[in-house]
């Protein structure tokens, strides 16, 4: 799928973006970032339908914690 030059991306292409399911996209609208490890990107909701700013989620790529050993998560995966 090609999102080069797409502003706003839809789920599906989010998903494929970022890296992670559709499933995990899903879950981090209902919960926040209240349950999950990993906090939730940001949407916004045009009419009825989901979409991701394609800026918003380099920086909150951006802003997830880098890691270089396993052992800085805690141990778990």
């Amino acid at each position: 799928m090609n999102t080069q030059g797409k502003k706003v991306l839809s789920e599906i292409e989010t998903a494929e973006y970022i890296g992670m399911s559709r499933s995990f996209l899903r879950q981090s609208r209902m919960e926040g970032n209240r349950a999950s490890r990993t906090p939730a990107p940001p949407f916004v909701k045009i009419g009825r339908s989901v979409r991701y700013i394609k800026d918003d989620l380099d920086k909150w790529l951006d802003s997830l914690q880098k890691l270089e050993h396993l052992s800085q998560c805690g141990g778990t995966l």
